[in-house]
């Protein structure tokens, strides 16, 4: 309760910075601030708590969940310092709106009550609409903040819709009563149609097939800092989300459901992948590769009583990557009309630092060693395994080798192509986010253990 009052504490100052005059200012004190909350979150690991009728719950889940957000929420307050230099608006504005989808995504993971979880996938979806119409100029940005806008609207109805039902089986929308009631040998038939009606909209969140068509479009149109948050923070948020709320749920109980969720993430990671070999803009490809990893973050659903930390880990390895892609991306298609292949020609000859940051990340998604998305996947396929769906696994496995693919087409662009032009300057804070994200990623991968054993 603590980390949520002290985020929408942040995003209030940083709206008043700018009345203040003290523009330069803001950045810098929102980093400090994130780094103090996240200090604040970190100590509130081993406690567990709730507040106001058990609204809010602090728990280990949450708080360590949390704590990924706030950092990367950091990585992109940081990178938002010469990103919104040319547009019209305010910085106050993005940096606070930023601060405050994190008090939505907080609230997300923290939630006791399914009005607050509610609560907070609408103060998050929001943040995400304004962001994705951001360049106001551009009618890109436009239509993907239109198209996003529709979309997580027929969403968030349908997960209104369910939860709807689910009080109407219950008559409660305290999660901790609803368990309890869902262990009893007769359940009202309107409960499990609640339940697919919440999973349904958030498989939309996740960007999971069939629920992904917004997904290029949107991540393509939308200024590319803010895809990089949907492709990252947004990503996770919802992911852990969806696992808690089915944890809680009891859902796990249903082989039939369990079945729905193998094929699922089989079409996933299939569609997602085999798309993402089409593409020419790197935008749309790393989109498509968002919905493969979303199916291969659903493989944690089989087995909710013990994958926790390694939906942790998945989680913290695909975001980290991501970050440290989109840092050298924004750098690249800076001040261009579009983020095509063509555009990394040569970068390895031009800037060999940021090329070999971008190929880093690229290999950790494709489950490259020494890289975190290697174990990451090792983890996850070794616990599917133990669950009995190793017909997933070895179909995970094949997805893994056709991610390779459209990766190394965007490597082979940086080394084995002669530069378009002489690339300007890079600024000091993209290097530092690059580097910084990208050394986390392989130490993680270096010790496993240090996120696994967190939920353990």
């Amino acid at each position: 309760m603590n980390t949520l009052i002290a985020i929408i504490g942040l995003g209030v100052l940083c709206l008043l910075f700018e009345i203040f005059n003290l523009r330069k200012a803001i950045v810098p004190i929102t980093i400090l601030g994130l780094l103090g909350v996240l200090g604040l979150t970190i100590s509130e690991f081993n406690s567990t708590e709730s507040y106001y009728n058990n609204m809010i719950v602090v728990s280990k889940f949450s708080s360590t969940f949390s704590s990924l957000f706030i950092v990367l929420t950091i990585f992109l307050v940081a990178l938002g310092h010469n990103f919104y230099e040319n547009h019209q608006s305010k910085i106050s504005d993005y940096i606070a709106i930023k601060i405050f989808l994190l008090a939505g995504a907080v609230a997300m993971v923290s939630f006791g009550n399914l009005a607050m979880f509610f609560l907070g996938i609408e103060v998050l979806s929001i943040a995400l609409y304004i962001l994705a119409a951001s360049d106001r100029m551009n009618l890109k940005s436009n239509e993907a903040g239109m198209k996003y806008f529709l979309m997580g609207s027929f969403a968030s109805g349908i997960i209104l819709f369910g939860i709807c039902l689910i009080y109407g089986a219950m008559g409660s929308f305290d999660v901790t009563e609803i368990s309890e009631l869902s262990q009893s040998a007769e359940l009202p038939v309107w409960f499990p149609i609640g339940i697919v009606l919440v999973t349904i909209g958030m498989l939309f969140k996740v960007a999971a097939v069939p629920f992904h068509f917004w997904a290029p479009d949107v991540y393509e149109g939308s200024p590319a800092l803010t895809t990089a948050l949907m492709s990252t923070l947004a990503k996770v948020v919802a992911m852990a989300t969806l696992y808690k709320l089915l944890s809680v749920m009891n859902a796990d109980v249903s082989e039939s459901f369990k079945m729905v969720v193998v094929i699922i993430s089989m079409a996933s990671m299939t569609v997602g992948n085999i798309m993402a070999l089409r593409q020419t803009n790197v935008k749309r490809m790393l989109a498509f590769s968002g919905v493969s990893h979303a199916g291969f973050m659903l493989m944690t659903l089989l087995s909710l009583s013990t994958s926790a930390g390694s939906l942790l880990y998945y989680a913290s390895a695909y975001s980290l990557s991501g970050i440290a892609a989109f840092s050298v991306i924004l750098y690249v298609c800076k001040n261009r009309e579009n983020e095509d292949v063509v555009n990394f020609h040569g970068l390895g000859k031009t800037n060999p630092l940021l090329a070999a940051i971008l190929t880093a990340a690229l290999l950790s998604m494709a489950g490259i060693p020494i890289f975190a998305g290697f174990f990451a996947k090792l983890v996850l396929f070794n616990q599917t395994i133990q669950a009995g769906y190793l017909a997933l696994v070895i179909v995970a496995v094949i997805n893994s080798i056709i991610s390779v693919g459209y990766y190394f087409k965007l490597i082979l662009a940086m080394y084995t192509k002669e530069p378009n032009e002489e690339r300007k300057g890079t600024p000091v804070i993209i290097y530092a986010v690059a580097v910084i994200s990208i050394v986390l990623n392989i130490a993680l991968g270096l010790y496993p253990s240090f996120i696994l054993d967190l939920l353990a």
